[in-house]
């Protein structure tokens, strides 16, 4: 028995929707969805009158500002202020006069201490997704402690606004803030930046839908080192980006492109005629989408539904691991057992994955079990396909060359260069016989026996890989 250790997984998904994402399918045959994204921090920001230690030293006008421990900022609070006295209503008037909703992620203390922004937002039928319960960085929270502000900020979320938030974005999150949130059962989670379209994770057995966010098309840049320094720059970005996605979208591959503003940054007079300037642009373009952040996971949920995949390589124990791959390499389950003590991931739930972590294995073996690989497999047409003793995957390849229905004078030749083969290399001729109809593979074996052993090893290694992934994608 196996009693080996399960290696713990890497985490990190670098596959994602692949080489040819899906398309989109925007309602309305839409080439791209244009969504924007409104936060509302201010009065959830760290300050002392919440509470906090420190005061707020993030995304202000005060480039470089450091948090004064046990003092009031008195103008970090007044450059908050005016995103909800000034800034929050000039962009109101922009999205209702342009007929664009919005999403707003909104801080659950912020919302509640600010009524009639609130009921603007409603009134215009802006999402309230939530934001968390205070704007602050949740990096050094306990799971639990940050499980609670979870829970607290969506209960006066919902005593705010009437309404329970079905999305969720924290922001300044910790590693454990996307399976936190997920706990709570929202219709979607904003806090990755990984992609330009929806996508659906498993957290704890359950499908998840994540929308991807921004921090490049994002108004945070104004207040930055690196970032824009006038509205031109953001108008210039911005258009730039939506241009490139919507020629993805005219080649049919559609895509989502995310927008996050905020009331105190865009929300200034020197700032928010790029804004304007970007949304007249795109409507003068046909299909555009601009939907709000929950029509978009409605979207998706209906278009493009969890596949729940039969085998996933990275989370199988080796038992199960071994009996899938095992035979992948032909009576060589220890090329499996040593891959499955890798790094594997999300990245190696494919069949270019596992056929990697497998090579991997064969390649660096010694020569003297890369050999055994090799006598592992049973010659073309030979004595064990005539005694029906090849394994079921052998079987089927040599069948789909018709080797299994060779003439007398085609087997007679197979045999006599079997054994000449053999008999000079030491190891049975290899071919991927699925590459190839019985003309090319008598004229393969011809010209390879010709071939010195050193040649003809490298070779015979590259076909069993070769091999080894056509059977990956019969499996998966």
């Amino acid at each position: 028995m196996n009693t080996k250790i399960n290696p713990p997984r890497y985490p990190r998904d670098f596959a994602g929707h692949g080489a040819t994402p899906p398309n989109a399918d925007w309602p309305n045959g839409a080439r791209i969805a244009v969504q924007f994204v409104l936060n509302y921090e201010e009065g959830g920001e760290n300050c002392l009158l919440h509470g906090d230690t420190a005061s707020e030293a993030f995304l202000s006008e005060i480039v470089g500002a450091a948090p004064w421990v046990g003092q009031r900022h008195w103008n970090m609070e007044s450059i908050y202020d005016y995103g909800a006295r000034a800034g929050f209503w000039r962009l109101h008037r922009l999205f209702t006069g342009a007929n664009v909703p919005v999403t707003v992620y909104g801080v659950a203390s912020a919302l509640a201490r600010s009524p009639d922004q609130v009921e603007a937002m409603q009134s215009a039928n802006w999402e309230i997704a939530s934001h968390g319960l205070k704007w602050i960085d949740y990096k050094d929270h306990t799971p639990e402690a940050e499980a609670a502000d979870i829970a607290e900020a969506i209960r006066l979320h919902t005593e705010v606004t009437g309404e329970r938030p079905r999305g969720w974005y924290t922001g300044r999150c910790s590693v454990n803030t996307v399976a936190l949130a997920a706990a709570q059962r929202l219709d979607y989670i904003s806090d990755t930046y990984d992609d330009d379209l929806p996508y659906w994770v498993q957290i704890d057995g359950r499908d998840q839908l994540i929308i991807p966010y921004t921090l490049d098309c994002n108004d945070m840049r104004f207040a930055t080192p690196q970032g824009f320094n006038s509205g031109d720059q953001f108008y210039a970005y911005l258009k730039d980006t939506f241009d490139a996605l919507y020629a993805e979208g005219q080649a049919g591959q559609a895509k989502m492109m995310s927008i996050g503003l905020h009331c105190r940054l865009i929300g200034r007079p020197g700032r928010v005629r790029a804004l304007k300037r970007f949304v007249e642009y795109i409507q003068g373009f046909e299909g555009v989408w601009t939907p709000r952040r929950i029509e978009i996971a409605e979207h998706w949920v209906a278009n493009h539904p969890p596949a729940p995949k039969s085998i996933v390589a990275s989370q199988l124990p080796r038992a199960e691991f071994l009996a899938h791959f095992g035979g992948i390499f032909e009576h060589s389950e220890w090329i499996a057992d040593r891959a499955f003590d890798l790094e594997l991931g999300p990245a190696h739930d494919s069949v270019a994955g596992v056929h990697s972590v497998l090579c991997r294995m064969f390649r660096s073996a010694s020569d003297a079990e890369r050999l055994g690989v090799l006598n592992a497999h049973p010659d073309l047409a030979g004595k064990l396909a005539a005694a029906k003793r090849l394994t079921a995957e052998s079987t089927a390849e040599q069948a789909s060359a018709g080797l299994d229905a060779l003439t007398d004078d085609e087997r007679a030749a197979f045999s006599d260069m079997n054994t000449t083969y053999v008999a000079k290399h030491g190891f049975p001729f290899i071919i991927a016989v699925k590459d190839h109809d019985k003309a090319g593979i008598l004229r393969a074996f011809e010209r390879r026996i010709g071939s010195d052993t050193a040649t003809e090893f490298t070779e015979a290694c590259k076909q069993v890989e070769r091999i080894a992934r056509l059977r990956l994608e019969a499996l998966l």
